[in-house]
């Protein structure tokens, strides 16, 4: 069988650093072919050459046969590849069909836009792909899913025969997992080569045909899906097994520190309660709108509180700024990192002391050399944290990585109770567990953690208890004994 893509021996550096060297990857017609790594070990680059984002320092990529020259994203798109970012490139505020077409949009022979024509041909492709879409609706009125559909609409519009879905499902509820898979299904059998980088094993047993596999930057194998499994695919991302992936132990005590009663905000949170007791791990379960986030909004006074009452040891406490619950002992890790959690444009020193700054201001004077060793004592001590200089900025990290120093400026400021939202998605293997000891380590140390996943894996082996909502309701709350995941998923689909 001829190889649809071929990237051969691609090497690249920024300034002193090779980021790939010797990269390979083969991609077949009607195959989806995994690209697995941790976070920074050359995904990203290796697509951003394949998608004309950057340019390779040497190596060669052939499509369907032929020496292809792909200089910048114009021409990436000529040879017939389209990357579907992670973060998504669509305008809220113009319909599907102009969403589709942006750019390249058709005109009538008065040299006006054609926006009939536009709207017939958008409406084929979406038909054709069976998705429940108007053309002529306004993207920003669309779920996730959905806009993802349209993304891949217009990828298929232009000919695209091969495309790039990075981290697909991260916001995916699992009906519109579900559906993505469905539109990768046709995809395949149209002929279309689909590179798929997830860190969720799961995923690619149901979707991928093979696996290739990164470290370091450097090309470590090649493997057949249905020929492997998740013991070695780890093996070969981190250069060894991973024994004690789940690291957990017992560390809470009886002691309740902080009881919700009735807490409601809108619509998203609804007469929730629960308890923590010191040291614990407490899970939120639910599907996508549960409100998980929101309630956790509202113990972070990011979110008014209408009714219902938040106690701290015991007294009743008023939460209405962020700067009162940091006072209170509470940290919370976002679960949009990059919207919420980083600085982006500033330092790794600055988004990692930028809530305890004051402890390094002293009579007027700036303490650099102690604010350096903190930071150190975090970044390197805490986590294998991989970076260039401390002062360069954190949207050059990968995600992992970007999360590690989000995690290390709540540690240092946090003193009672951590909320972790979402904090392994999107992370890959080793990080996770990295995070995983560190929130074992954490309680054993007498901080108490609240952790709201869509992962039930990482749930029922981290937590102590888990609490599950339905439409803003809390509808069960189950002890380390009962978690399974059909319980888990019973109450997450309670109709209140």
């Amino acid at each position: 069988m001829d190889a649809l893509l071929q990237m051969i021996n691609i090497n690249k550096s920024f300034g002193k650093v090779r980021v790939l060297q010797d990269m390979q990857l083969t991609l077949y017609a009607g195959e989806v072919h995994a690209l697995l790594g941790e976070n920074g070990a050359g995904k990203s680059t290796l697509i951003k050459i394949l998608g004309g984002i950057y340019s390779l320092d040497s190596g060669e990529i052939w499509i369907n046969g032929r020496k292809a020259e792909i200089t910048d994203v114009e021409s990436a798109r000529r040879y017939g590849v389209s990357i579907i970012h992670q973060e998504l490139m669509l305008a809220p505020n113009l319909t599907v069909a102009e969403n589709v077409f942006i750019g390249r949009e058709l005109t009538t022979r008065m040299g006006t836009t054609d926006a009939a024509t536009m709207e017939e041909q958008t409406q084929r492709l979406l038909d054709e792909y069976q998705l429940p879409i108007r053309a002529t609706t306004k993207v920003g009125k669309l779920n996730i899913a959905q806009q993802q559909m349209v993304e891949i609409v217009r990828a298929i519009s232009f000919g695209a025969k091969i495309i790039v879905m990075d981290e697909p499902t991260s916001s995916l509820s699992e009906k519109e997992v579900e559906v993505l898979f469905e539109a990768v299904g046709r995809l395949k059998a149209s002929g279309v080569g689909i590179i798929y980088i997830s860190h969720r094993m799961s995923e690619l047993d149901v979707v991928a045909d093979r696996v290739t596999v990164l470290r370091d930057g450097q090309y470590i194998d090649t493997v057949c899906m249905a020929q492997t499994d998740h013991d070695k695919l780890i093996a070969l991302m981190v250069g060894r097994s991973m024994e004690n992936y789940y690291i957990k132990e017992k560390n809470y005590t009886d002691e309740i520190i902080l009881q919700v009663n009735n807490l409601s905000a809108g619509k998203a949170v609804r007469n929730v309660s629960f308890k923590l007791r010191k040291g614990e791990v407490l899970g939120f379960a639910g599907l996508v709108g549960a409100g998980r986030s929101e309630t956790m909004e509202c113990l972070f006074g990011l979110r008014r509180v209408e009714s219902g009452e938040i106690l701290l040891d015991g007294k009743r406490v008023d939460i209405s700024s962020v700067q009162k619950a940091v006072s209170l002992g509470l940290g919370l890790v976002p679960e949009d990192r990059k919207q919420e959690g980083i600085f982006a444009n500033q330092s790794l020193r600055m988004n990692t002391t930028v809530e305890v700054i004051d402890q390094f201001l002293r009579h007027g004077r700036y303490n650099r050399q102690l604010e350096m060793e903190l930071t150190r004592k975090y970044v390197d001590g805490l986590f294998e944290t991989k970076y260039a200089s401390l002062e360069q900025p954190i949207s050059a990290l990968s995600g992992g990585n970007q999360q590690k120093i989000v995690f290390s400026r709540w540690l240092l400021a946090t003193r009672r109770i951590l909320i972790l939202d979402e904090p392994t998605r999107g992370i890959d293997i080793k990080t996770k567990t990295e995070i995983y000891r560190t929130i074992n380590d954490l309680t054993k140390q007498g901080l108490t953690i609240i952790l709201v996943s869509s992962e039930l894996p990482e749930l029922i082996n981290m937590c102590d208890r888990i609490v599950v909502m339905s439409h803003g309701y809390t509808t069960g709350v189950l002890e380390q004994g009962e978690f399974t995941q059909e319980k888990i998923m019973h109450y997450a689909t309670m109709e209140m």
